[in-house]
């Protein structure tokens, strides 16, 4: 199966003339970059947005995935965060980020002659994700879900190349972490930031720190497995946190979730969860 979802990529892949990869260094995009380069060589292109609400950690290991594969790679940087719309934290705010990326990475894939690719997978499809809409109207393919894959799939294939992101832990943008309707700032990106480290040096590979009450309430998201742990370092963690500038921390006792914050949207007195057109 991994076989014949590699072989549609591959195939996939080379029926475009040049391709610029919005590349996270994340699972996903990790495997469009890779098999772009392998299969178009200099015409393939992988672009790492660079912002507050990419982590340091995310840009060090992005560069380094790049070098590892052989894979070409430049880092624009993109200016969302100077965007009211974004800013505001709306339902629609991925949107804006969206266009913010594309409006960096369209001049790349002018000079290229190419088409701008995105690592969506189809899980991604059932999401709440308007990136997707900012990308469909400018004509950005998504290589995964044209041959179908999952991110099981995804995962499958990844490791039957070898690459060292197979299993690597999903991870959203920081600015996902941000409660909406509460204001996106650099300020509580970067506090977000240094909360999850906390936690990483902790051994939690897979965690979240979530923001609510404009950046002063932090929400620790674990697998359910690990909740026990969290509990065991309560003291040591709430410390720490507050170090970071939050003033309480809290356990989401339902564990971790993708896309948790999604369940805000909707509810009285928070954004819609359609904004942006």
């Amino acid at each position: 199966m991994a076989e014949e979802l590699l072989r549609a990529l591959r195939e996939r892949i080379r029926e475009e003339t040049a391709l610029i990869v919005a590349f996270s260094g994340g699972v996903d995009s990790a495997l469009v970059a890779t098999v772009a380069s392998q299969e178009l060589g200099p015409r393939a292109v992988a672009v790492t947005a660079v912002s507050p609400s990419l982590s340091p950690t995310a840009r060090t290991q992005a560069r380094e995935f790049a070098g590892r594969y052989g894979i070409r790679h430049v880092e624009v940087c993109t200016d969302e965060i100077e965007r009211p719309e974004y800013v505001r934290n709306q339902g629609d705010r991925c949107y804006h980020c969206k266009s913010a990326l594309l409006d960096a990475v369209e001049p790349i894939a002018s000079l290229a002659g190419g088409r701008i690719a995105l690592g969506t997978n189809t899980d991604d499809l059932g999401d709440h994700r308007p990136g997707q809409r900012a990308a469909a109207a400018r004509g950005v393919i998504s290589p995964l879900v044209d041959v179908g894959m999952s991110k099981g799939d995804v995962r499958r294939v990844s490791a039957e190349l070898g690459l060292s992101t197979a299993a690597k832990p999903a991870s959203a943008c920081l600015a996902s972490r941000v409660a909406y309707g509460d204001p996106v700032t650099a300020e509580v990106l970067e506090r977000i930031d240094r909360a999850e480290s906390v936690l990483h040096a902790l051994g939690f590979a897979e965690c979240r720190v979530r923001a609510h009450a404009n950046g002063t309430v932090a929400r620790i998201e674990v697998p359910e497995e690990d909740i026990e742990r969290v509990v065991v370092a309560r003291d040591l963690l709430d410390r720490e946190l507050r170090a970071t500038g939050f003033a309480f921390a809290a356990i989401d006792l339902a564990g971790f979730r993708s896309g948790r914050m999604n369940v805000l949207l909707g509810m009285p007195g928070r954004p819609p969860t359609r904004t942006a057109g």
